[in-house]
């Protein structure tokens, strides 16, 4: 019997892809991959690039298409059959990445192609892939003696294997709290919408009543407009203790040894490759130039941002003792009262908002922005195999007709799927003997699927509680935004003009820039023009109100210092947490939180809080010593979208500018040399400030 993931020419197989599949495929993949590369060594005296760059490539492309759907499928449809098959290839590619890296000869082949009379000739893109090769090569430990070489190795594997734990420890943690209520007078408060998920959540398990769970469509709604206070608790305490040694699954999935064991060997990894810490290490591939630089940078912002943070806190305090005599505000406390303060200020809450945004009509706007900035058409396509009914599939051809990208939207959230949202590689642009790659994307969300007792866009409901076809899903405008910036994403990876695989889409770009096309896509979400495209009642498909609109723009920085402080204390912990490690105290985990809670935080939680064994970025994706990531590229997002405030939100010159000078132009030059190529000088952070509300 042929396995699916081998020799992969299209899209992937899913329904064909099983479990068993997974080691013998990357088992064969791994074992060619190596017999070619020593092939392709011994095969020539001087190296070129057609006759070792280029072999290479194809074989990372080959592996790559094979392991994305299996990585995909393991955080969208998590089984324990596909999570031990999953962890079994870790190691294996751990292995196989740092063999390549710490290849002797392959690095001495690649530092001949670039001291060669060839790299002259080479266009900007090979240059910058054979430049980037090499830095990877020393990041990669070519040059350290065998015994720390094998300890690089080992190291590499451990922390393989950690991250994956650590996420399948939250995700565990997750989908292993739930609460039946039978009596509805629990959920006071809560709006119909959310009510009726938690009706549709309890019937899919076989359960009468309502069922809560700390999936984020239902856990926020509880936080925000539940009044039992001891319902919010109950549900914040399991929340904001996953995966701990705290609350109602004490030490069942605890991941503090997993992050000691982390950090440390982040640590030793960077001295090994000598560097004083793992965050010198985190910026060797980023904009930032040093460790200073960027505590600059996030203490700068705290200062500017706290004291307004601590206004808002006090207005607050001062609200709920006013209106509803409440003394002291609890951690599970502040997110209800907020909501309060903003009906009470703004005469708006995100549920009035919901029935003018349906899934459809949020997608048909989105293209129809794309359409007026790049002159590209999205369109579905239909009977494309999927992993999950609710998978759509869309295609992205520009105004030539050619296609530029496609992608896989996957919206609701479900049991047995990571939390989040996020945009991930399923196919990468690069050249073919029979043309070029056509990129494609996975875009996956977690917003409350269409349920039965919703209407549908018809206004029709199904009191008996299962899907309609034709139901919709209706969307809180944060979800839009976080739609929006998914997509940015996506454009990112599937506009790309590169065509060698290394620095096409978000290879190869600098990690602290990868999130500017996604936070400049949120912009739109404000813009009356945009927002005609994208809103539209589901029952009459009225077009948001004006006077809706003008309470959405009042409110859009309602409690923005707060929320600046907040992100702000992620991205100082994170940063700290990798900066000031030292192997004789040891990582200090919740000491050094606290100390940063201190200096920048307005909100202190309570003492069994648990929020560092469930900060997955940092632990497990791909943002240790990065979290900044998102302040930083907040600047330049904000700035550039500035340039579109100057000249017209859909004006198509600098849509055109924007799409030639970043979006396609993928990893092949450094991010603040394009960023500069569009805006014509360096990130100002002006606009983020005035963006924010906060005063430059």
């Amino acid at each position: 019997m042929s396995n699916p993931l081998l020799n992969l020419t299209g899209l992937p197989p899913f329904a064909s892809i099983l479990p068993e599949h997974v080691e013998p495929a990357v088992d064969t993949l791994l074992a060619e991959n190596r017999t070619r590369i020593a092939q392709l060594l011994s095969a020539h005296e001087t190296y070129t690039w057609d006759n070792l760059i280029a072999p290479l490539e194809e074989l990372d492309d080959r592996l790559s298409r094979a392991w994305s759907p299996v990585s995909h499928l393991n955080a969208v449809m998590n089984s324990e059959p596909l999570r031990a098959a999953y962890n079994a290839c870790l190691p294996k590619l751990s292995d196989y990445a740092t063999e390549f890296g710490q290849n002797a000869q392959l690095y001495q082949a690649w530092q001949s192609i670039a001291a060669g009379a060839e790299y002259a000739r080479l266009d900007g893109a090979q240059k910058k892939v054979i430049d980037n090769a090499l830095r990877d090569f020393r990041l990669s430990g070519v040059a350290l003696p065998p015994a720390q070489q094998e300890r690089y190795k080992a190291i590499q594997q451990e922390l393989s294997a950690l991250t994956a734990k650590f996420e399948e420890n939250v995700l565990d943690a997750t989908q292993g709290w739930t609460r039946q209520v039978t009596d509805e007078a629990e959920l006071e408060g809560l709006p119909e919408s959310a009510r009726a998920l938690a009706r549709q959540t309890a019937q899919q398990a076989g359960q009468t009543g309502w069922r809560l769970t700390l999936d984020y469509p239902l856990y926020a709604p509880v936080m925000k407009y539940a009044a039992s206070a001891a319902l919010r608790r109950e549900l914040y305490t399991a929340y904001m203790t996953r995966a701990s040694d705290q609350g109602p699954h004490a030490g069942r999935w605890d991941n503090q040894p997993l992050m000691e064991q982390l950090l440390a060997l982040r640590h030793e990894l960077a001295r090994l490759l000598g560097y004083a810490n793992y965050a010198e290490r985190s910026l060797a591939k980023k904009m930032a130039q040093s460790t200073q630089q960027v505590l600059d940078f996030l203490n700068d912002l705290a200062r500017r941002s706290r004291p307004m943070a601590q206004r808002e806190l006090d207005e607050l305090k001062h609200f709920a003792r006013e209106h509803f005599a409440a003394q002291e505000l609890e951690a599970w406390d502040i997110s209800y009262y907020s909501e309060k303060l903003r009906v009470h200020r703004y005469a708006l809450s995100q549920e009035d908002l919901r029935p003018y945004f349906p899934l459809p009509r949020v997608l048909t706007g989105m293209f129809e922005i794309v359409h007026r900035l790049y002159g590209l058409s999205v369109a579905e396509v239909k009977n494309i195999e999927t992993w999950h009914p609710d998978v759509r599939f869309f295609e992205i051809r520009d105004a030539g007709n050619e296609p530029r990208g496609r992608f896989y939207l996957d919206a609701y959230a479900r049991t047995h799927k990571r939390g989040g949202a996020w945009m991930d590689e399923c196919i990468a642009r690069k050249r073919t003997p029979g043309g070029v790659q056509t990129p494609v994307a996975y875009l996956t969300c977690n917003f409350s699927a269409p349920v039965g007792a919703q209407p549908d866009v018809q206004g029709r409901t199904n009191v008996a509680g299962g899907r309609m076809p034709g139901a919709t899903s209706l969307l809180t405008h944060d979800e839009v935004l976080t739609l929006f910036h998914e997509f940015g994403h996506g454009l990112h990876h599937m506009l790309t003009r590169v065509d060698q695989l290394a620095v096409s889409g978000i290879n190869g770009v600098a990690w602290d820039a990868v999130e500017l096309p996604s936070q400049f896509m949120e912009n739109w979400c404000w813009e009356r023009e945009a927002l005609d495209l994208i809103s539209g009642h589901y029952q009459t498909g009225e077009q948001l109100p004006q006077a809706l609109l003008d309470k959405m723009l009042a409110a859009k920085n309602f409690q923005s210092g707060m929320q600046m402080v907040r992100q702000l204390e992620f991205s100082l912990f994170d940063f700290r947490l990798h900066l000031e490690y030292d192997p004789a105290r040891g990582p200090r985990i919740r000491e050094l939180l606290r100390e940063v809670r201190d200096a920048v935080a307005v909100i202190q939680p309570p003492g069994f809080e648990r929020f560092a064994n469930n900060f997955t970025h940092i632990f497990a994706g791909g943002y240790s010593a990065g979290y900044y990531s998102y302040k930083w590229a907040e600047v330049l997002s904000s700035d550039a979208f500035e340039k579109f405030e100057e000249r017209g939100i859909f004006d198509h010159a600098t849509g055109q500018q924007f799409l030639h000078s970043i979006l396609e132009q993928g990893g092949t030059r450094d991010a603040m040399e394009l960023f500069i190529e569009f805006r014509g000088r360096e990130p100002r952070i002006d606009a983020l400030l005035r963006h924010c509300g906060i005063a430059a």
